[in-house]
């Protein structure tokens, strides 16, 4: 199956009604750069692991502040003067019974149309495939086609929104942090702030010309940061003045370094997505219906590593390792995560006692920090622990740039572990995989929420960027990482209708059903899903699911950056994907080429796209 070309069966996707008002809400593979925690909080002084000194933690929720009050006063209003119900079936149409009552006031999607014999009364316009229901667009699963709204759409509903438009700031590091380029060094990306700008602003006319605003567009502020990633002073700083000066109806993206900046939004009152490192669950549900993240929750992430190492890897020798001596021998297990603060103490604490669910004992437990001057010394010590346990398997949560520093000392150490990667950000890239030391890392594999690659000529951010405006985006290595949010927030406020208010982004995600999952696309969803524990629903976490993955240091292939060169994850049964409770218990077959794909020269059976010319934008 290497470099598959649709070998592999396709996981299936149901009829588009099942996937409910949101159409098909199909979002990137979450990538949010520099988040270095594997989730649970940032490492300054406001950090949710110390939530009694944040400006965000009161004994009010965020929803029961003055500002919020006051803006769910008007929304209410407005909803009653303006917001159509949705339209009523046809008379005398069969399938009646079978509509929506969860729909929210002026939403109507085409396959709920054809449920209520009223599809052929509604003029979709140019932007809607009416053989299939679906945009025109050139994605494995386009969204659904929403109809046009015409009529009033009741103005200001909410703070940072009027009747043309919907104030949103998205934040950008500034432009010589240090440390952000410390991270980004190797990997030799070279886009500036005005190229991301330029890029988010372009692809915002690409959202526009095909999803239905209800009669807005995004005003967009790109706002450049003032301190350091890590820096929680400018952090908390930047976000009064992003309140005070352009009070947004929601913020996109933070430093990812420090919770300041989304706690201080949210105790204002103004939305936050991804606005920071992952925080605790307590922390969303004190601030409902402000906070909402991409990826997993920490808790989350614990409970699918735990099944991985638990069903795949416990009570079986070593056999990736690269010292022989330790593929005849059962593994020991050595831990190896990133200390950011007290948060990530406890998540590793948590993570260690769901392991031992499995009758899986840590031999080992090093914890290290991102610091560049002691990052070899932290190395040179770990590997020697390792060694000296015995432990034949390491399992890996951190950051990209630690991994090379790691790698390269075990080798300069004689050691030839596996290394398991369960948790980290971007370390699962190929991009900054070549980075490490090849000879280790070509004992690596694991378990990763990103979904199997397709060439990056038929698929992805750049891809459709380029097939709308002609031309390649000006951030052409950083556009991926941009894109998850204009790609989340359109197919949402689509499910809205006209009443844009905080509340109504929450109904509208408690009556989508999960996207769908296939070998291409992980799987997202947002409330309660019944995916997980009942204690971590409702759910404020997006990504839902988790594929399996290793690394061949010999073959050569385009990476994310689209560089040819050696070194590709390769993702085990052509990408199969796993929710919690799904994981086999038998062996998935690792370091076959033949049962993985690097990356798909064409789509996989049944996700293959249709073909359609863009629409000029504004046209």
């Amino acid at each position: 199956m290497e470099s598959a070309q649709g070998e592999v069966e396709n996981s299936g996707v149901s009829s588009l009604k099942k996937w409910g008002p949101l159409g098909l809400l199909v979002v990137a593979a979450v990538v949010v750069i520099i988040i270095v925690a594997s989730g649970g909080g940032g490492g300054d002084d406001n950090s949710a692991s110390d939530t009694s000194s944040s400006s965000a933690e009161s004994t009010e929720t965020a929803e029961e502040s003055t500002e919020t009050e006051a803006s769910t006063s008007e929304s209410e209003s407005a909803e009653a003067e303006s917001a159509e119900e949705a339209a009523p079936a046809a008379e005398d149409c069969p399938t009646a019974a079978d509509a929506r009552d969860d729909l929210l006031p002026g939403v109507m999607f085409y396959e709920e149309a054809v449920t209520r014999c009223i599809a052929d009364d509604i003029e979709w316009g140019e932007r809607c495939d009416e053989e299939t229901g679906l945009l025109k667009l050139p994605t494995s699963i386009p969204p659904a086609c929403f109809a046009p709204f015409e009529g009033d759409n009741g103005g200001a509903t909410e703070r940072g929104v009027t009747e043309d438009t919907i104030n949103i700031v998205y934040w950008r590091w500034m432009e010589n942090d240090f440390i952000l380029q410390y991270i980004t060094g190797p990997i030799a990306n070279d886009d500036s702030n005005a190229d991301a700008e330029e890029s988010l602003r372009k692809m915002l006319e690409y959202y526009e010309t095909y999803y239905e605003t209800y009669g807005r567009k995004v005003n967009l502020i790109f706002y450049e940061g003032t301190g350091l990633i890590s820096d929680a002073v400018s952090a908390r700083a930047d976000a009064v003045k992003i309140a005070e000066e352009y009070d947004p109806f929601m913020v996109w993206n933070g430093p990812t370094l420090t919770n300041a900046f989304e706690d201080e939004l949210v105790s204002r009152g103004i939305a936050c997505l991804s606005c920071g490192p992952s925080q605790t669950i307590e922390y969303y549900r004190e601030n409902d219906p402000l906070a909402w993240a991409f990826g997993m929750s920490a808790v989350q992430a614990n409970l699918l590593a735990a099944e991985y190492v638990g069903k795949q890897l416990a009570d079986r020798n070593a056999i990736y390792a690269g010292d022989t001596d330790y593929q005849d021998q059962p593994r020991v297990f050595g831990r190896l995560w990133i200390d950011n603060g007290e948060a990530s103490i406890t998540n590793e604490a948590d993570f260690e006692e769901q392991l031992a669910g499995y009758g899986v004992e840590v031999t080992e437990s090093v914890s290290f920090t991102l610091d560049p001057a002691s990052l070899q010394e932290q190395a040179s010590s770990a590997i020697a622990k390792f060694k000296a346990a015995g432990v034949t398997s390491v399992l890996f949560s951190g950051d990209p740039i630690s991994p090379r520093d790691f790698t390269r000392e075990a080798t300069a150490q004689g050691y030839y572990p596996e290394w398991v990667h369960i948790g980290s950000v971007l370390a699962d890239t190929n991009i900054f995989a070549r980075t490490y030391d090849q000879e280790q890392w070509a004992n690596a594999f694991g378990i990763t929420s990103l979904a199997a690659r397709v060439d990056p000529t038929i698929s992805g951010a750049p891809y459709r960027y380029k097939w709308f405006h002609g031309e390649e985006a000006p951030a052409d290595d950083s556009l991926g990482v941009i894109d998850p949010w204009p790609s989340t927030f359109y197919p949402i406020i689509q499910g809205i209708g006209p009443n844009l208010t905080y509340e109504n982004w929450k109904k509208a995600l408690d009556t989508a059903d999960p996207t769908p999952q296939t070998l291409t696309s992980g799987s997202f969803s947002w409330g309660v899903t019944g995916r997980w524990p009942a204690e971590l629903e409702y759910d404020f976490f997006g990504g839902d699911d988790i594929t399996v993955f290793w690394y061949d240091a010999t073959k050569e292939g385009l990476d994310e950056a689209d560089t040819l060169a050696a070194g590709m994850y390769f993702f085990a049964d052509g990408g199969q994907r796993y929710l919690l409770g799904e994981i086999p218990e038998e062996d998935i077959v690792l370091f076959d080429r033949s049962t993985s794909s690097d990356i798909y020269l064409e789509w996989p059976e049944g996700e293959a796209p249709n073909s359609y010319d863009p629409l000029p934008y504004g046209g």
